[in-house]
This record gives C-alpha cells, structure tokens and sequence, in this order.
C-alpha cells in the first residue's frame, strides 16, 4: 500500500486520539522527525503527547498551507501525521486543497472524551497548549462542536467507522502491527 505524504488527523481532547498516533507512527514510512523533548508531554502512565500538533494555540497554527506545516519535521520523506483538534472544522477544506492526503478521524463520546482529557491533566498539561479553550465550559462545548463536525464530515463523505483494534490497524495500513488497547467506545475511520 502506497502511504500520502500526508495525513491529516483529528480528533477531540480526551478521544485517546494521540496514543492512536503514536501506533501508527510505529508502522515503517512514518515520519516522526517532529518529535522532541520540547514536544512532548507524559504524564505518569498515560501515553500523553508526542510531536508537533497545529492549533489556536498551539506551537503551529492550523493554517491549511503544506510548506508551513512541513517546517515542524527536521527530516523529509515518509508520512506525516498532522495533527489538530481544529481539523474537525476544515475537513471538508483539507478534502479540496489537499486531495492526496489521507484524513483520519478519531470519535469517542463527548462526556467520556471530557472527563477523560481532565484525568489525563487538563489545563495542566504542558504539550501542547489547550489555553484557547479558556475554561472546562468552553471546553466542553468544543468538544461537543468537533466530534459533531467529525460526523458530519464522515457522514457526506460514507465513511466506514469501526472500532479501534489491532485487526482494523493492520487492514488500514496493510501492514503487521499491533495497537494498544483502547477503550471500545473509540471508532476511528480513514477518508482517502
């Protein structure tokens, strides 16, 4: 299977969506020369976050321009996985501008993705910056905002959601890998 250049990947805060990325990083043809010290946050026994995210408030902005969002890896080549909260607004734009790159879409409810995000730090993680959500009420509304966004998006473009496995991994990707255990209410889908 031939990988994009790209994949653009979203999902909410708290939607376990960046210990996902962090499984497919591992598949060989990714590139994950955006990580560092400084872009990584691990909090105890939770996977946390590792490598650029784009956003408000983030260390890059969620511009839509594929030079910018290149400079956050030192290497070239291989697949790189961009991800933002904010994607859940511009899918339907990421879809039309950047046509050869892959989309994938992390959902989990947004009650369970909330309290989990908040178990996870909150306002207290380090990487990367969640201030432009202001207060857990904002929060939550975003949330809410971008899970619905998601659907919408999967909906107009009859994506297959399944849940996320080992199985559904490996036919994704086509490759021999394994996925860490996650909760059953996560359902992932990939928009080629």
């Amino acid at each position: 299977m031939k990988l994009p250049e790209h994949l653009f990947f979203t999902g909410v805060p708290g939607s376990h969506w960046s210990a996902i990325a962090q499984d497919i990083e591992n598949i060989p043809g990714f590139n994950t020369s955006d990580h560092s010290d400084q872009r990584e946050y691990s909090p105890g026994t939770y996977t946390g976050h590792k490598g650029a995210y784009f956003g408000e408030s983030m260390e890059f902005k969620s511009f839509l321009n594929l030079s910018y969002i290149n400079t956050a890896w030192k290497e070239t080549g291989g697949t790189k996985i961009v991800k933002s909260h904010e994607w859940a607004y511009k899918l339907p734009l990421i879809k039309q501008l950047c046509p050869d790159a892959w989309i994938m879409l992390v959902y989990r409810p947004d009650l369970t993705s909330y309290a989990w995000w908040h178990e996870a730090g909150g306002f207290k993680i380090k990487y990367p910056n969640y201030d432009s959500y202001k207060d857990s009420t904002t929060m939550l509304g975003e949330i809410t905002r971008q899970n619905q966004a998601m659907l919408e998006f999967g909906y107009a473009n009859n994506a297959k959601w399944s849940h996320y496995t080992t199985e559904w991994l490996q036919q994704a990707f086509d490759t021999d890998c394994t996925s860490r255990k996650q909760p059953t209410d996560i359902l992932v889908t990939i928009i080629k």
